[in-house]
């Protein structure tokens, strides 16, 4: 990368300042707010129960998140607000290893590159906890590090120390999710395309990289593959092209670009790619993976936070090539942008629950705010409470402070239960699964020695529970566990297994016969 300077940048830099402070704290500030008052989501209640249950990993995803919510829970409290701090300090984190890595080649640039990157909508309203929280923060650091290492001309100890870092903070990235393996192929491209007399620091990084693989392979091979079934089986069965899918992932890209980056980035082509000479490991980060998910949506809806530990890279790349006199235009635009999106959120702030009463998602916003008097109506002593799927499952848990199991098959997602709930220990006890929908009591019966529907009400938003006593774990066994065991767990005799807790609880051993 080479430096860019311009002698009207250096009149820029006071304002440029006072834009960086303003936003900063302002977005600062709007996430705190949202983090405080936003009731908890389906997928963060999921994920704060592998915060309660530290391990090495789990159902769907590699441990990092788990691990974060356990180190928030254990020094900050079991809170909403706790768990979901590391999101809304991120943007700054994110911001500041953006800084570190850009201000040798050009400070001003840098310092446009995090104005940017903290313009952009997402930036001022997420606020949920998720596998992609960790993901981001350890692919920007890896990134961040490789960037300082190339920046230095000799290959020598401070380089070596830098790209093993680079690989260090990558194979924290792969302990949070599988996507971190799209940011090492970006690597790959880049060495063996413009570096090859670097192979040496590269090598070093995929060293320093291995043990994280290392510890999801171990914790696979003792648990049934499980992150393998699930991100390579399980959820791809029945995907197919479908015309509106890459369509899709263009309108995604287009919003998260911003139209007004877009627009310029479309009128500056020329200069966009003039820069990449010069910038080629940016360039990298920001084509491959756009590729890779272009190639992807042609079968896979591809969903906006599946980029997003890429996102910050674009708009360094935006910086650094756009004109200087461009510069403010651009982010004059997002700023309006981002401020259309703070207009809306103060106006559903303004707003009641019997503003949206007649309305679709009327139902659903009781669900959220009102959780704890719908869970407070169905509950009784010596009466186990389940759900039928794991959205409402994880945040009637969340609530109660107490693991609530899925009842019935469930689907492909989130299956932690297999790891953590024996079905025997509740064989003969009474036992209440809260739906939305009016049950089908012949859907239940075979699995109790009597059943019947109870109707509640929350707010005018009617509820259902089937309170079913006697469970009958052998019926339960055969009808509900044997489905699961046929359509989640056809494990390819290829993978060698230690261990498998469903199996094991299933039928005894670590491969069950089929």
């Amino acid at each position: 990368m080479t430096p860019h300077h311009d002698p009207t940048e250096a009149d820029d830099t006071t304002v440029l300042t006072r834009w960086l402070l303003g936003v900063g704290l302002a977005s600062l500030l709007l996430r705190g707010w949202i983090a405080a008052t936003f009731p908890i989501t389906g997928d963060e209640a999921l994920f704060y129960w592998w915060g309660v249950y530290p391990d090495w990993g789990y159902s769907d995803h590699p441990p990092m998140v788990g691990w974060l919510i356990a180190l928030m829970r254990a020094t900050l409290g079991d809170t909403v607000w706790s768990i979901r701090l590391p999101v809304v300090l991120l943007p700054l984190a994110l911001g500041a290893a953006l800084w570190w890595a850009l201000k040798p080649v050009d400070k001003v640039r840098a310092a446009w590159a995090v104005l940017f990157f903290w313009l952009a909508p997402l930036n001022w309203l997420n606020v949920l906890i998720t596998t992609d929280t960790p993901l981001i923060f350890w692919s920007a650091l890896s990134v961040a590090a490789l960037l300082r290492a190339e920046r230095r001309e000799p290959l020598d100890r401070a380089a070596y120390g830098l790209y093993a870092l680079s690989g260090l903070f990558l194979g924290c990235a792969f302990l949070s999710k599988y996507f971190s393996v799209v940011l090492g192929f970006s690597y790959l491209v880049y060495f063996a395309l413009y570096r090859r007399q670097r192979l040496a620091g590269f090598a070093l990084l995929v060293l320093c990289a291995l043990p994280g693989p290392a510890i999801n392979i171990a914790y696979n091979l003792s648990h049934g593959w499980s992150n393998i079934m699930f991100n390579l089986y399980n959820r791809n069965e029945g995907a197919s092209f479908e015309l509106r899918k890459p369509l899709m992932y263009v309108g995604m890209m287009a919003y998260l670009i911003t139209p007004p980056a877009l627009w310029l980035a479309l009128r500056q082509r020329k200069a966009l790619a003039a820069s990449a000479p010069g910038q080629r490991l940016l360039a990298c980060l920001v084509a491959v993976p756009l590729l890779f998910f272009a190639l992807l949506s042609f079968k896979k809806v591809i969903g906006l936070h599946w980029v997003l530990s890429f996102y910050a890279f674009g708009f360094a790349y935006l910086a650094f090539a756009l004109p200087a006199d461009k510069l403010r235009a651009c982010a004059k635009g997002m700023a309006l942008f981002a401020g259309l999106h703070v207009l809306v959120l103060a106006g559903l702030y303004m707003t009641t629950l019997d503003s949206w009463k007649s309305t679709r998602l009327y139902p659903q916003i009781i669900r959220s705010y009102k959780t704890a008097d719908i869970v407070k109506q169905v509950s009784r002593p010596g009466v186990v409470l389940m759900a039928e799927a794991y959205t409402p499952a994880s945040i009637y848990g969340f609530e109660l402070r107490q693991y609530v199991p899925v009842f019935g098959v469930g689907k492909f997602h989130a299956r932690q239960d297999d790891m953590l709930v024996d079905f025997s220990l509740y064989n003969g006890k009474t036992i209440r699964v809260l739906t939305f929908e009016p049950p089908q009591l012949q859907e239940f019966a075979p699995y109790f020695e009597s059943v019947r529907v109870l109707s509640f009400s929350q707010n005018g938003v009617p509820f259902y529970a089937v309170e079913g006593t006697g469970f009958k774990y052998p019926a339960y066994r055969e009808g509900v566990l044997g489905t699961i065991f046929q359509r989640f767990y056809n494990i390819p005799s290829v993978l060698p297994m230690t261990g498998c807790p469903f199996c094991e609880r299933y039928c005894g051993q670590v491969r069950c016969p089929r």
